[in-house]
């Protein structure tokens, strides 16, 4: 009865987690849906001049105000760039409780600030994009831990996680059509500001206060079915502990020395665990983050362009700049259609048996290459269809970038927590969006080139950006060699997996 309550509340902590990241993580991801409300509200507008054209016809150029809203998005992913490391820092090291506190009330204060942004008070939705952008990426954080709740699905329920996160811009979409019908942007957001109370509950009911482990002991509680388990075992035991003269708690939490029934492998795993600073050297480290940091600047550009992009193509026709914008966002909605697949990729050797001597970590790691191949090739597959000024092919840009999008994130949280100890996860995960990040403060000079010089056609943008993405087919390249290494050099079973590619010692043969 008790292993089925169990069950039963670590479902509703995965569906709770799961509808958080749809409704709630990656709202700054609906960008394309945001700035059209923008736009149709006036943001900026003042920028707009009336210029005459060749044949002494006057129309109206937004450049500058296209400039302008792009340097919103520009900003709040740059502060990925500042902040990431530290809420993964924070997540390591203070725990869950202390993260979701911390980013709900961050995601509080820029749904309010948008709530109180207007025509006349347009500068406000620089800070509240910027805080929808930190704290959806450390809530994710903080959620996908709960995929170490289902050990054999956890790839699988960690890509469903990222599939949601990058379909949350659905949540945008619906603002949209909310306000095309007649519900205020305030109202929206006001609205959104309330649900995190929900939010909160849900860190002090259904979450830990510190982490959840990997692999899971037995009888593992958190949450409030820890207090209920607590109290009743308690009443169960009272009468023998008081024979002694004291009473015990016995509360089933996970701790670093409860990991095993037997210390002393546990005092040997954390001797042969490499650093945090071996980790960031190593080279799959490095290549994993050269294939984050392209994809990302791929993934992310297209909604920065995509406004002026579709008013080029279209010749500045309204009705089909909605229909497009609306299509996209529609498309976003399908990566939690995508992500699951690339988890699948990724547990496909699970409760498969292992070549002998082959440890499960290894399995893991050679299933990562066929997931990471994928995600360069479509990333490729993407830039390439962007670059073709044909605005019906668009369509197919869209669910090329969706697919990417999803297999992106989804591989990016799978391999650190494959390739790496699970005590710098979060650490590694915030560092990798962080330097990531970094490429994408050339997104908003690149959008001056495209908005001022180019006229709103961004096709030799992406054509370079094509030429880029052939850099990231080292990664799963490297990671394929150091597989076959791994076999190669197998006399008998290992006693590391991945620990000895980040090993300072082992690193430099790579």
């Amino acid at each position: 009865m008790l292993g089925y309550r169990m069950s039963l509340f670590r479902w509703v902590t995965l569906v709770s987690g799961l509808m958080e990241c749809l409704c709630y993580s990656g709202i700054y991801l609906g960008w394309t849906s945001l700035v059209f409300i923008l736009k149709t509200e006036g943001y900026f507008s003042d920028l707009c001049l009336n210029t005459t054209g060749a044949n002494s016809t006057v129309f109206t150029d937004c450049s500058a105000q296209d400039s302008q809203l792009s340097l919103v998005i520009t900003i709040g992913m740059c502060m990925t760039v500042v902040l990431s490391f530290p809420m993964g820092f924070i997540f390591d090291n203070l725990g869950t409780m202390a993260t979701r506190i911390l980013s709900i009330s961050i995601h509080t204060t820029g749904s309010l600030l948008l709530a109180l942004s207007s025509r006349e008070l347009p500068l406000l939705i620089f800070p509240a994009v910027s805080c929808h952008a930190v704290a959806g990426l450390a809530l994710l954080t903080a959620n996908i831990q709960v995929a170490n709740l289902f050990g054999s699905n956890r790839s699988l329920i960690t890509a469903l996680f990222c599939g949601l996160f990058d379909s949350s811009p659905v949540t945008v979409l619906i603002i949209k059509v909310l306000y095309e019908n007649g519900i205020s942007l305030r109202s929206s957001f006001l609205f959104m500001a309330a649900c995190s109370v929900i939010y909160l509950l849900q860190t002090f009911l259904l979450l830990p206060k510190t982490h959840i482990p990997y692999p899971l002991p037995e009888d593992y509680t958190y949450g409030m079915s820890c207090y209920s388990q607590s109290n009743s075992m308690e009443q169960e035991g009272a009468g023998l502990q008081k024979a002694n003269g004291n009473v015990q708690k016995k509360r089933y939490i996970y701790t670093i020395t409860s990991q095993s029934r037997d210390s002393q492998p546990s005092q040997s795993s954390a001797v042969n665990e490499p650093s945090l600073w071996s980790c960031v050297l190593s080279w799959a480290f490095l290549f994993h983050l050269l294939w984050i940091s392209i994809g990302r600047f791929n993934s992310s550009f297209l909604p920065v362009t995509l406004n002026p992009m579709i008013n080029h193509l279209a010749d500045g026709n309204l009705t089909l700049v909605s229909r497009y914008t609306n299509a996209f966002a529609v498309a976003q909605l399908c990566g939690v259609f995508c992500a699951p697949c690339n988890g699948l990729i990724m547990d496909r050797n699970k409760g498969k048996q292992r070549v002998p001597g082959e440890t499960e970590k290894e399995a893991d790691l050679r299933s990562c290459v066929l997931s990471l191949f994928i995600t360069s090739l479509v990333c490729l597959l993407f830039c390439i269809c962007a670059s073709i000024p044909v605005l019906p092919l668009q369509y197919l840009t869209f669910i090329l970038h969706v697919i990417g999008s999803a297999f992106l994130f989804s591989g990016n949280s799978s391999f650190i927590s494959i390739a790496f100890p699970s005590r710098f996860y979060g650490m590694l995960t915030g560092l990798g969006y962080c330097l990531s990040a970094c490429w994408v403060l050339f997104h908003y000079p690149l959008m001056i080139v495209v908005t001022d010089v180019l006229q709103g056609n961004p096709v030799y943008v992406f054509i370079g950006m094509t030429l880029l993405s052939l850099l990231t087919f080292i990664h799963p390249l490297y990671i394929y060699l150091h597989c076959r290494r791994l076999s190669a050099h197998r006399p008998t079973p290992p006693k590391y997996c991945l620990h000895a590619i980040t090993k300072p010692e082992v690193t430099a043969n790579f």
